[in-house]
């Protein structure tokens, strides 16, 4: 008589695991997990390091690292639109101090972001469509999209039941001021910010 072969019930990893592989495999892509999907976006390129590069030169200018805010970049953000749900963007203006707000994964407790920056390169739908509601749903005050696609600059603010109620679109040739709810009253000029001509 034989016995017959006892198979293990196969456990499937969790999307974090997943996420950790893959961000293991790709140095140097970002992987986040936006509605329970994983998203790998390639590292950045010179033009997109300029706009983030010039934003926190004039965020740190106007004192916004220092006393009560901090600025960050690559920093991650918990989410709360699903169980393992994070993203990381280019820039944040968090509160100082922060550091036992960390959830898990790198990142931390969505409550302590006054603001978020994207500047979009090739996960352009990930930045205007599914991150405004991400943000919006865990109650980040302000996001400021650098669209270089469609050279832009767009302000997003007062989140409501998962989405921005006001989206302000500022174009070349302009300026715009952001809430001073991020800790300083900054103003920035748009040709600034998109910092790459075509």
């Amino acid at each position: 008589m034989s016995a017959a072969a006892v198979e293990e019930p196969f456990e499937q990893p969790t999307l974090l695991e997943v996420a950790e592989l893959i961000s293991d495999q790709f140095a140097g892509y970002r992987v986040e997990i936006i509605g329970s999907q994983i998203t790998v976006t390639p590292s950045p390129n010179m033009k997109h390091g300029r706009s983030v590069k010039r934003l926190d030169r004039v965020f740190l200018a106007a004192g916004l690292d220092d006393g009560d805010t901090e600025v960050f970049q690559g920093i991650g953000i918990w989410l709360p639109d699903g169980p393992s749900d994070f993203a990381i963007p280019d820039l944040a203006i968090v509160d100082a101090n922060s550091d036992d707000k960390l959830i898990e994964y790198n990142s931390y407790d969505p409550a302590i972001f006054r603001l978020v920056v994207e500047v979009t390169s090739s996960n352009l739908s990930d930045d205007l469509k599914r991150k405004p509601a991400a943000y919006a749903s865990a109650g980040v005050p302000v996001y400021l999209i650098v669209d270089r696609t469609n050279q832009r600059v767009m302000v997003l603010t007062d989140p409501q039941d998962g989405e921005y109620r006001v989206h302000a679109v500022h174009h070349p040739g302009q300026s715009f001021t952001l809430p001073e709810s991020i800790g300083a009253s900054v103003t920035l000029l748009v040709d600034d910010v998109l910092a790459a001509k075509q």
